[in-house]
């Protein structure tokens, strides 16, 4: 799959250079060789960039392993976990390193969830009989963090503040259900072509668990300032990250472990896994940097927003389609997108609301995919792809309809 991604990425490239060719336009061979290069650059600055932090949270987590907390946490879960992974075995290490990425995916907590779910790749990764192709319970994971349910969108209220929003916060709510939507579609996607259980007690008392939980918090959050927000979510997420810190080090010192020798070889494990992230990074980035300096992505976008008005259909949503196309590629070119758009239409407007609700309702797919696939050295995606781009499809759909909604 990632093979015939990676080829239409290029070809769809490279007919839109020859398109802008065509035109006259021969800017394009410098933009396109600069975006080669530019990718190139910006793959080694991710992979250094991940290298203090993936030490840190891998060497934490051994820790935390060695103390028995982590197992302690995933008793929690692995019912439900149990259910939609089944070919974990019970007990496995797997379900709390699953487990604590997605909840720091929940809380927002961005420097702490990519390690941490490196880390639960990397164990759902020794129980898989077959080393470069994604299992199941790979598939799975992979497609509940390109979906990314995150409580408080954090970094999209500060963009809107910094825009000059009325109430920065007013998007909370399309967000969580956009976000919500897409999860959703996504996990229906793998169960539908694994055949995953869903309508077993165990996942149907969890999801009702889980969706009383989100709705009582939602309506707590729900009566406070948009400021309040931001300080109570922030809160949230650094009281957790800091508990969850000092748990696994007591714990292991109660337990009698060598904390810092733990440390420092899981560390030395986040290391090693860091620098093997470059060449995967490296082949996906390419592809999405000439995609984007190429102009196809801005073909693409004209010709939805002609199609649309052929219908007879209200375009208003097509202003905000930017960062919605941009988003599965690049968070750093969906986040440009976004602002471009708040800049240009105002952040308050139909299209400056919904660009903030497309960057907050899904995932860089193809980014996390490159990520989280390449730290394991796995090749074949199989179902991955299409599953996590449903989810993405789900959320794009969801966001325009929400907004619609609740903006007119």
């Amino acid at each position: 799959m990632l093979n015939r991604v990676w080829l239409v990425f290029f070809t769809a490239s490279l007919l839109a250079i020859l398109l802008r060719l065509i035109q006259g336009d021969t800017a394009v061979l410098a933009a396109s060789v600069e975006g080669l290069f530019a990718s190139a650059k910006l793959a080694a600055e991710i992979a250094l960039g991940l290298i203090g932090v993936l030490a840190l949270w891998m060497g934490l987590m051994r820790v935390g392993e060695k103390a028995g907390m982590v197992s302690l946490l995933s008793r929690f879960t692995e019912p439900l976990l149990g259910k939609l992974m089944p070919e974990v075995p019970r007990g496995h290490k797997a379900f709390g390193s699953v487990t604590m990425n997605l909840t720091a995916n929940l809380l927002g907590l961005d420097n702490a969830a990519t390690p941490l779910g490196l880390k639960a790749m990397q164990d759902l990764h020794s129980i898989n009989p077959h080393k470069e192709t994604a299992s199941n319970a790979q598939i799975l994971f992979l497609v509940l963090n390109t979906s990314s349910v995150t409580l408080v969108p954090v970094t999209v209220f500060l963009y809107r503040a910094q825009q000059g929003a009325a109430s920065p916060a007013d998007v909370f709510l399309p967000i969580l259900l956009a976000t919500t939507a897409s999860t959703l579609a996504g996990l229906l996607a793998v169960a539908l072509v694994q055949r995953l259980a869903l309508f077993s007690i165990v996942v149907l008392g969890y999801g009702a668990l889980i969706l009383g939980s989100l709705s009582a918090l939602v309506f707590y959050l729900g009566t406070l300032a948009a400021d309040e927000i931001t300080k109570v979510s922030g809160a949230m997420g650094n009281g957790v990250l800091l508990g969850l810190v000092f748990l696994f080090i007591l714990g292991a010192a109660w337990r009698r472990v060598a904390i810092y020798d733990e440390f420092v070889e899981g560390a030395k494990e986040g290391f090693e896994q860091a620098i093997k992230l470059i060449p995967f990074l490296l082949a996906m980035l390419l592809a999405i940097g000439l995609l984007r300096a190429s102009g196809a992505l801005d073909y693409l976008l004209s010709l939805l927003a002609a199609m649309v008005t052929a219908l007879g259909g209200d375009t208003r949503f097509v202003d905000a389609m930017p960062t919605a196309l941009m988003k599965p590629f690049s968070g750093s070119g969906a986040r440009a997108m976004m602002l471009e758009t708040m800049a240009h239409h105002g952040v308050d407007s139909f299209a400056g609301r919904l660009a903030a609700v497309l960057q907050g309702s899904t995932e860089t797919t193809f980014y996390v995919l490159a990520v989280y696939f390449g730290a394991v050295g796995i090749k074949y995606s199989r179902h991955a792809v299409g599953c996590a781009l449903i989810a993405d499809l789900a959320g794009i759909m969801a966001a325009i309809g929400v907004c619609y909604w609740f903006y007119g």
